[in-house]
């Protein structure tokens, strides 16, 4: 059985003194294992393919982590993307058949966000694109951002949309008033990226993105970012309210995938399971965030068939990403 994780998570120097400084300021702030953490998103060697070896793990599709560079500035974006691309890219050339890349983009600059989507794919058979969640406010159902979608359907590569901290003031007003950590995780991994990942694939459902661009397939973690347990509940607006082409639902079944990352809860697996079926979700680990020993055991345990376990493990991402 073929494995393949894919919301896997690297960094280099260059980011962590920038967009990643506060990454890094939050992990030494929580100490233990801290430096083991940046150690081991730094790392795109052989340390990395040991812990993988060791999980049974043989394909990583790599990332760069939150918060990317959807917050930066144009200039910055497209230096700190195209340096990111670099890093990765030669990871993925030592080690062909251990690793994979989706690409850093630029999104406040489309058109040249576009530019490195395609020459990745074609030069350097990256399997598509990672977004951290809205830029800055605006999110990806805003025509303006369309120049990617486009880019990302025509090439038949899929977009990973990974979390971010909401904008500002819905920080303010939802995830304020408690103690500075509590507040952090509150916005963050505790509860705010998941509402706020799926609130935007909500947008992209209801601005039209895929009736415009039909092919498109968006890839979400964490077992649906809280959407499977919504889904029929979405649906209480008909088409005859949304104009769309379809029921809200039949976005999320049909131009949506889902992954682990993370979240190995049985009965979340089995809501998504329900609504989706098997051939919508795929494996991953959350490396190094969380462990790939666990996520292994996970898998290995789900209530599901030999075939079905074989389609999740790596089935799945070999149809959707041509591994």
């Amino acid at each position: 059985m073929r494995t393949i994780t894919l919301e896997e998570h690297f960094a280099f120097p260059g980011f962590l003194e920038g967009p990643g400084r506060q990454l890094k300021e939050r992990a030494l702030q929580f100490g233990g294992g801290a430096a083991t953490l940046l150690e081991q998103l730094c790392d795109l060697g052989e340390k990395r393919i040991a812990e993988m070896d060791a999980a049974g793990i043989d394909l990583q599709v790599i990332s760069l982590t939150s918060p990317g560079t959807e917050q930066l500035e144009a200039g910055d974006g497209i230096t700190m993307a195209r340096e990111a691309n670099e890093f990765l890219a030669a990871a993925v050339k030592r080690y062909p058949t251990r690793f994979a890349g989706f690409a850093a983009l630029p999104t406040t600059s489309p058109g040249k966000a576009a530019e490195e989507l395609e020459k990745l794919v074609r030069e350097h058979d990256f399997k598509g694109a990672v977004i951290n969640g809205h830029n800055r406010g605006r999110y990806l159902d805003d025509k303006f951002f369309w120049p990617i979608l486009e880019c990302a359907e025509s090439l038949s590569v899929p977009i990973y949309l990974h979390p971010t901290q909401p904008p500002k003031p819905v920080i303010e007003a939802s995830y304020s008033g408690f103690s500075s950590m509590v507040n952090d995780m509150l916005a963050g991994p505790g509860w705010g990226w998941h509402i706020e990942t799926a609130i935007h694939v909500i947008r992209l459902v209801l601005g039209g993105v895929f009736d415009r661009y039909p092919k498109l397939q968006i890839v979400i973690g964490h077992l649906g970012e809280s959407l499977p347990f919504m889904l029929q509940r979405l649906d209480v607006m008909p088409v005859a309210m949304t104009k769309l082409k379809r029921p809200i639902s039949a976005y999320l079944r049909e131009n949506i995938h889902y992954t682990f990352s993370g979240f190995n809860f049985t009965a979340a697996f089995l809501d998504l399971l329900l609504e989706v079926g098997v051939e919508r979700i795929m494996f991953s680990a959350d490396y190094p965030y969380a462990s790939m020993t666990e996520a292994g055991v996970f898998l290995n345990r789900l209530p599901v068939s030999t075939a079905d376990r074989k389609r999740i493990a790596g089935g799945n991402a070999e149809r959707l990403f041509g591994l």
